[in-house]
């Protein structure tokens, strides 16, 4: 099989709070998933597309600020079959991209800020310098200030509530996700496992933060499926929560 079809997949109904999360990532055989700053060069052509089929599914496809500063990010598809597969199922034909900063400190000549095919919101931490708030306001994106205590809940309460998402796509990185499941906040994790070996004791795994789980607090997860590929020698994998 060269690859699941991540467009038929079904999903649960969100809990009242928050959007139903799933994360999706690409990584080493070694848990790796930056080679050279940047996660590309990692997975296939067709990892990439699962990435696309996935966002048919999301109300809001979301990168923390490092992501967006390396790799641009956006909501987009990138094939208009996928976007009428949205359409048909009573979605916007482009999800909504979100970011998060604590510091505000962002790549405002990005096409998450410049491009108008697609909406977006910025999650910016209270305290982050005034004149930088300032600034992404004048790019037009609405901007969502968040309290330094549960940032990411409110975060999470206003997707639910004011913009109405159902399901929420992190596509990271490891410290946004690092957030998410400190949270008890990620109800599945989808990883591509390519066929590459990186290294490196400072190379970063899909879940990076500042304090490790212990034996008793750390997450619990259970295979959904697990799918080979022939051609690309990946592995796609599905993994729930539990709880």
């Amino acid at each position: 099989m060269p690859k699941p079809d991540y467009t038929a997949l079904e999903f649960p109904a969100a809990p009242a709070e928050r959007p139903y999360v799933i994360i999706n990532m690409v990584m080493s055989v070694d848990g790796k998933v930056v080679v050279d700053g940047t996660e590309q060069g990692i997975g296939s052509p067709i990892d990439q597309r699962l990435m696309r089929e996935l966002r048919t599914h999301a109300d809001v496809v979301l990168n923390g600020a490092e992501t967006l500063r390396v790799s641009g990010s956006s909501s987009r598809l990138g094939d208009p079959a996928l976007e009428q597969l949205r359409i048909a199922r009573g979605k916007p034909r482009l999800p909504i991209a979100a970011t998060v900063s604590a510091s505000g400190d962002l790549p405002l000549d990005r096409a998450f800020f410049t491009a108008n095919d697609f909406e977006a919101v910025v999650y910016l931490d209270e305290s982050a310098p005034p004149e930088r708030i300032d600034a992404v306001h004048a790019t037009g994106r609405p901007v969502v200030l968040l309290p330094a205590r549960d940032g990411l809940s409110v975060m999470l309460a206003h997707m639910r509530h004011e913009l109405g998402a159902g399901l929420l796509l992190c596509e990271g990185g490891p410290t946004l996700n690092a957030g998410l499941f400190a949270l008890d906040a990620v109800d599945e994790l989808f990883i591509t496992i390519g066929p590459r070996v990186i290294a490196g004791r400072d190379s970063l795994t899909p879940v990076e933060g500042p304090l490790a789980f212990t034996r008793e607090t750390m997450k619990q997860l259970e295979l959904a499926w697990a799918v080979p590929s022939e051609t690309t020698a990946e592995l796609y994998c599905r993994y729930r929560v539990r709880r």
